[in-house]
């Protein structure tokens, strides 16, 4: 049955779905699953290409201002082999300024995950902005945010295509040399904030035994590297306990699907 159900009080009807019983609801889902399975692994076979995609060097030498002081891009990896850079815009001439960071940008970093489970993939995320350091403090203070959060000094935005438009940067590095591996803007952007969509955004992705990636890329179980945020140690076996878990959970899964 079609009915039309005036959600907003406005007065309007709006032409809303059947109403159904629960076994034809669930005969729905399950058809459109069949789809969403396949978007799935049409992602995980995009993110396969992009691990496949070729390295652009970083020939300049690029500088920041942080909290610390003067550093580099090579710098902004903390000691990791991978970093993701976000530009927001936060500086004079950009709406909210001085109280707040263009509202898209803001929006954005209130989604991002506690970066723990990515550091514990060997992958930093910083945001970069044109604003300065003191600046910067007072912003992330007032809405909580606690990302490093970098000042541009030189053509780093132009150079990486995000001096007049949002976008994250991916890059990777093999000792002191830096390498560009990917780029996302636009309505990309929308779906960045979760561990997992920075994961796979880079060279290394998930580094999960079930991605198809290039021999001699980094590989764990899937699952048994996750820990508390507050409790990663470098280099650390899995809890044993937690993988006794996972595996059972794993093994329902397989059963259930088939």
């Amino acid at each position: 049955m079609k009915s039309k159900t005036d959600l907003h009080g406005s007065g309007a009807a709006m032409k809303t779905p059947p109403i159904v019983s629960p076994q034809e609801w669930e005969a729905a889902r399950l058809q459109l699953l069949v789809k969403e399975k396949e978007l799935t692994r049409a992602r995980d076979a995009l993110a396969a290409e992009r691990r496949r995609m070729p390295w652009l060097a970083v020939e300049k030498e690029y500088e920041f201002d942080g909290a610390g002081g003067r550093t580099s891009l090579l710098d902004l990896f903390e000691g990791r082999r991978q970093l993701i850079v976000y530009r927001a815009f936060f500086e004079p001439g950009v709406h909210g300024w001085p109280d707040h960071a263009c509202i898209g940008c803001s929006f954005g970093a209130d989604q991002v995950a506690h970066l723990a489970h990515l550091n514990a993939r060997d992958t930093t995320l910083a945001y970069v902005s044109r604003a300065r350091q003191t600046d910067i403090a007072r912003l992330k203070a007032r809405m909580g945010w606690r990302m490093p959060w970098y000042t541009i000094t030189d053509g780093f935005d132009a150079d990486f295509g995000v001096d007049e438009w949002h976008g994250t940067n991916a890059f990777i590095r093999d000792g002191e040399r830096v390498f560009r591996t990917y780029f996302i803007n636009s309505r990309g952007d929308e779906a960045m904030g979760t561990t997992w969509s920075y994961l796979d955004m880079t060279a290394l992705r998930r580094q999960e035994t079930w991605e198809d990636s290039p021999d001699g890329y980094p590989r764990s179980r899937p699952y048994k590297w996750w820990n508390w945020h507050d409790s990663y140690v470098p280099d650390a076996a899995p809890d044993p306990k937690w993988v006794q878990v996972s595996d059972a959970g794993e093994a329902a899964f397989r059963k259930r699907d088939g």
